[in-house]
């Protein structure tokens, strides 16, 4: 906790302290991942984002607008993830900087500014991720890559690195805050992705003649 934060402490009541340091910080986090590169980048190129996919995200992107923005936007959505967590942790602590984190990605996934549209939210969770517990990016993007490989789809391979961070937050680190946060990034990510899904469902049940229902 930074030396002004020692101060203010002495001025305001802890619990009112307490509530303020996490509002303010979730409020910077969602403002932060609010800002959406790929829509910037196609307004300012003169591309309409509703082809495609019709995501504002990195895919989406540098399918309309080539790879090399693709790119582009994925490492800005990545830092927009990673700088509120790293800024808040140094400021407030590392409970707040977890709040931050988990808005960065509510903000990218429903943007304000997009009139609540949004990315789906990989790309800013890898980079809270990388500020909260870098250890745990590498099996995440191994389980990442490993069902891309197989499946082909960037989607299905979303939500299970989204789901395996469950368990490789149990295993790489031993308190219960960190379980905790790595659940509710995992939820955030499924629930995001429950369109997919469901297609994925019913693209699996049309070809083994399963029954809808």
């Amino acid at each position: 906790m930074t030396p002004w934060l020692q101060q203010l402490r002495t001025l305001i009541p802890d619990v009112g302290l307490f509530i303020w340091v996490y509002a303010a910080s979730a409020l910077f986090g969602y403002l932060v991942g609010s800002v959406n590169p790929a829509a910037i980048i196609a307004h300012v190129r003169g591309t309409d984002l509703s082809g495609g996919s019709g995501n504002p995200g990195a895919t989406n992107a540098g399918r309309l607008m080539g790879w090399r923005v693709g790119v582009l936007v994925g490492l800005l959505d990545v830092l927009k993830g990673f700088l509120p967590v790293v800024l808040v942790e140094y400021v407030a602590g590392g409970g707040p900087a977890r709040v931050a984190g988990l808005l960065a990605v509510i903000g990218h996934i429903s943007s304000p500014w997009l009139r609540g549209r949004g990315g789906k939210g990989v790309a800013t969770a890898m980079g809270v991720v990388l500020a909260v517990r870098p250890i745990w990016a590498l099996p995440e993007l191994a389980v990442f890559g490993l069902v891309v490989a197989v499946t082909r789809n960037v989607g299905l391979a979303s939500v299970c690195s989204a789901i395996a961070l469950v368990p490789v937050a149990i295993v790489f680190s031993h308190d219960l805050v960190d379980v905790g946060f790595a659940v509710a990034l995992a939820l955030i990510i499924c629930v995001r992705h429950s369109a997919n899904l469901r297609r994925i469902l019913r693209s699996v049940r049309g070809r083994q003649g399963i029954p809808k229902g």
